[in-house]
């Protein structure tokens, strides 16, 4: 690895076993993810081992007081949609060797962060399990930033987030030493405030703060079923039960506390049988109404994606088709689709909104009685609004919705020249009851832009929203819309009791705004928390609590390549 003639990484290099590099290539690398943001950083490290991450740490903990500029930032997968990965100092990138599944049980999973989720998967389906609150990009992502992100996904409607499922962390704190965290009673939380330590110290500041304000923790958590915005602390202490969960506190924060070596994740058994009841709208007017009675069936999953991400699968259905399956090209794919395009054409138009209502069970015939009672309720509709629908008849049928749902992203950033995809108001979430409300309201607001092309999925049945632009970066006028639009849609999402994100976190696009989301007491309470866990803010700046408006709007992409 090329270290070059940078005084800290020359130290660094001699201190640990891994890889410390400064070479223009790499730097190029970890200077960008997936989000609309590009910070250079200083140099990269590719730690060997749990000891090399606690000895840069201790090294950077000791180095601020001289070189205030020194910071750390991990990364993984790089498939961030907000920055959060990024740092002008010194990125840790877990991926090359901090990337093992340690243990494989009946119902759990110990992993380290840098493992990707496609291989977590792969081992856990050998046993007929499954993590269930893995994201739309679960086969490029690690589950390192899942556990960072608080991420959900597709199957979080029936089994909540990521902070559900995660049983306990081992993390390295502020003085380079590596702890473990998980839920215990609040006689050991006593007994831990007795230590005449840091980690004593942190136990006794944040007991005392979460009884403190107990009132207002509890008062200030979003009336969503999903939710990444800020620290997760009202799922930190409950005094009914007299439990103490701290892993809690870093699930969700992005690396602004301490940097997780090892997670410890649930695991649920898979449902053998499945099946899809797709709903086509030619326009949002029964959507509110639809979505109640769908949400009353039960189902698994509650998916959509719209009319822009519908041609954009017609376009490219040749990829659509390999990303199916080997066998499948575009003419199969066409052939299998011909249904669908016949309903289209029956429609007299481009469906405004296409509902995917999934149902999982033990048997057949539970999956399709499920099916039978959301296809009654869907009647009238189909009758008196215009309304198609369509009960998938494989498992490969439905493979096709879930491909088109999950790649549009993707599609968008490879496809389309001379334009960046630009998610900063890409994971708004409201309670589903709003809906019919809430989004004849955003379409006025995304009308103001007409230059704006855009593609809107989500997760219907938890009223969470992605809603991807594509911008020209290189003209000024186009990036000038980012923070003026945030405002505007951030403001309306917050009227209807909403949250900024639900599942992907602030980094550096809603960071600036998690004031305005909480408010200044509240707010107040998270930073705080960060002074409890990094009082001299070594871990990843410019995140959460240190987040700066104008930072972040001076490291937007100024072009259209897309790095990652």
């Amino acid at each position: 690895m090329y270290v070059g003639d940078d005084k800290v990484a020359v130290e660094l290099q001699g201190l640990i076993q891994g890889e410390v590099c400064s070479s223009a290539d790499i730097l190029k690398k970890c200077s960008s993810d997936a989000s609309a943001f590009r910070v250079m950083p200083r140099l990269v490290v590719f730690p060997s081992s749990v000891d090399d991450i606690s000895l840069v740490v201790k090294y950077v903990a000791q180095q601020k007081k001289k070189d205030s500029s020194l910071s750390l930032t991990v990364r993984s997968a790089g498939t961030d949609m907000t920055g959060g990965p990024l740092n002008e100092s010194i990125i840790l990138d877990v991926s090359k060797h901090i990337n093992r599944l340690r243990k494989l049980g009946k119902d759990y999973a110990i992993v380290e962060p840098g493992l990707f989720y496609r291989d977590l998967e792969k081992a856990t389906l050998h046993k007929n399990l499954i993590y269930p609150s893995y994201p739309a990009s679960k086969m490029l992502c690690s589950v390192g930033g899942i556990v960072s992100n608080n991420s959900g996904g597709e199957l979080s409607l029936r089994y909540g987030q990521t902070c559900k499922w995660v049983r306990g962390l081992k993390v390295i704190l502020h003085d380079g030493k590596e702890y473990s965290f998980s839920k215990i009673s609040v006689a050991e939380v006593q007994r831990k405030c007795l230590q005449k330590d840091f980690e004593g110290d942190i136990y006794r500041k944040m007991f005392a703060l979460l009884r403190k304000h107990d009132v207002l923790i509890k008062k200030s958590k979003p009336h969503t079923s999903k939710n990444s915005t800020g620290y997760l602390l009202w799922d930190i202490y409950d005094a009914e039960a007299g439990t103490f969960d701290l892993a809690q506190v870093f699930v969700g924060a992005q690396g602004t506390l301490g940097i997780v070596t090892e997670e410890k994740l649930g695991l649920i058994s898979v449902e053998p049988h499945s099946m899809m009841y797709v709903i086509y709208l030619r326009d949002l007017d029964v959507l509110g109404e639809i979505v109640d009675l769908v949400l009353t069936t039960g189902p698994t999953s509650f998916e959509s994606y719209d009319d822009k991400t519908l041609h954009l699968a017609i376009k490219y259905a040749g990829e659509i088709g390999r990303m199916i399956s080997k066998e499948e090209n575009i003419f199969k794919f066409a052939w299998h689709m011909l249904p669908d395009f016949w309903r289209i054409i029956s429609m007299r138009q481009i469906p405004k909104l296409v509902l995917m209502v999934e149902f999982t069970g033990l048997t057949l015939a539970e999956v399709k009685a499920k099916i039978c009672v959301v296809d009654s309720l869907m009647r009238p509709f189909v009758l008196n609004n215009g309304v198609k629908v369509y009960t998938t008849k494989t498992k490969v049928d439905a493979k096709r919705y879930w491909t088109i749902r999950r790649q549009s992203f993707n599609l968008l950033r490879k496809k389309i020249q001379g334009k960046q995809t630009v998610p900063f108001i890409d994971d708004i979430i409201v309670p589903p009851a709003c809906l019919k409300q809430f989004l004849p309201e955003l379409d006025a607001v995304l009308k103001e832009y007409p230059s704006l092309i855009y593609t809107i999925a989500g997760h219907m049945g938890d009223g969470n929203f992605h809603i991807i632009p594509l911008m020209d970066m290189e003209d000024a006028a186009q990036r000038r819309i980012i923070p003026t639009l945030c405002e505007k849609v951030y403001s309306l999402v917050l009227k209807y009791g909403g949250s900024l994100s639900a599942e992907h976190n602030e980094g550096l696009i809603r960071g600036p705004y998690m004031q305005k989301m909480y408010g200044k007491e509240m707010f107040g309470l998270f930073c705080e928390v960060k002074n409890i866990f990094d009082p001299d803010t070594i871990f990843n700046p410019h995140k959460k609590t240190d987040a700066n408006l104008k930072y972040s709007l001076a490291h937007i992409k100024k072009d259209n390549v897309h790095d990652v």
